[in-house]
């Protein structure tokens, strides 16, 4: 099983250099996990709330190493066959219609459509049969049942594949696994031991602020301040879905688009649509609305002048 050769040039002092010229604003904890998750060839599990940047890592990752970003999106009731792979029927009925009048034993017809041409490739089976070292995205691991993470356990641990039809496949690159979780269920024990494990939650004023005047270049400086600042008293609200980073910087290009050059009440209440996804948690902040501002430094009548 070979490395891929772009990890050569990657060391603890330029992993932050790397991630963020790649355009993910990072810290110590991320940039150590990223690195050792490299250095050492192991899977890298990342959890925390929902729109921290937790599928940007894979992405960015992916980016970093010049390679291809193979993604699983898990969800419930996901089986071994849509993870691995599946055999074409309709290819294969097609093929053995075609060949009726062809004199060929029924061990010849099995043999031609049990092959490459007929199999269908699903994220593990691609990431192991990738020609160079991918980055397999993992995508909430949590929402994929307990039987599906038992058997997720033995391909990360052995790395190959058996098709019945076929044999065995054992990957020649090992891919670079990153695992998402939004902790809707507690994982193993198992699979936890078998990972690095990274805990993202959401970002504190100065580094969102960051992120908002990267992702959104030439959003004005003080709207930049009031999002995150607003952001913030936001989260310390019990929501159902407390917003991430990604509503952050959708409220950002919003606001941008709009030529807002300041948050005021009538602003937020008109534009709350963007940030918030649930109607309880609408109105709660509707509610509370006039102390959030105040709360955030944002008075409507200095603002206003």
């Amino acid at each position: 099983m070979e490395n891929n050769n772009h990890q050569d040039g990657i060391n603890l002092t330029n992993i932050s250099h790397l991630l963020q010229k790649q355009g993910y604003i990072t810290d110590q904890s991320v940039a150590m996990s990223v690195f050792l998750s490299l250095q050492l060839n192991k899977p890298l599990l990342i959890e925390g709330p929902a729109g921290v940047g937790k599928t940007e890592i894979a992405k960015v990752m992916a980016r970093v190493l010049q390679t291809d970003l193979i993604r699983l999106q898990c969800y419930e009731g996901l089986d071994a066959n849509h993870a691995l792979y599946e055999w074409n029927y309709q290819r294969q009925l097609l093929h053995l219609k075609m060949l009726e009048q062809e004199k060929q034993s029924v061990e010849e017809k099995e043999k031609t459509i049990f092959s490459n041409s007929f199999l269908m490739k699903r994220p593990l089976l691609q990431a192991i049969t990738h020609h160079q070292k991918p980055v397999l995205l993992i995508d909430e691991v949590d929402r994929s049942d307990e039987e599906f993470e038992s058997f997720l356990l033995e391909v990360l641990s052995e790395w190959q594949i058996t098709i019945p039809e076929i044999g065995t496949i054992t990957a020649t690159h090992i891919p670079q696994v990153i695992l998402t979780s939004n902790r809707t269920r507690e994982l193993s024990e198992a699979l936890r031991r078998r990972c690095l494990y990274l805990y993202i939650d959401y970002p504190d004023f100065e580094k969102e602020l960051n992120i908002v005047r990267q992702k959104v270049p030439g959003i004005d400086a003080r709207l930049s301040q009031q999002i995150c600042g607003f952001m913030a008293q936001l989260r310390q609200l019990k929501l159902e879905k407390t917003p991430g980073i990604a509503e952050t910087l959708d409220w950002a290009r919003a606001l941008s688009v709009l030529h807002i050059a300041h948050l005021d009440k009538n602003v937020v209440e008109q534009t709350l649509g963007v940030v918030l996804k649930d109607w309880h948690d609408t109105r709660q902040v509707q509610m509370s609305l006039s102390q959030l501002l105040e709360k955030t430094g944002i008075h409507s009548k200095l603002d206003n002048l």
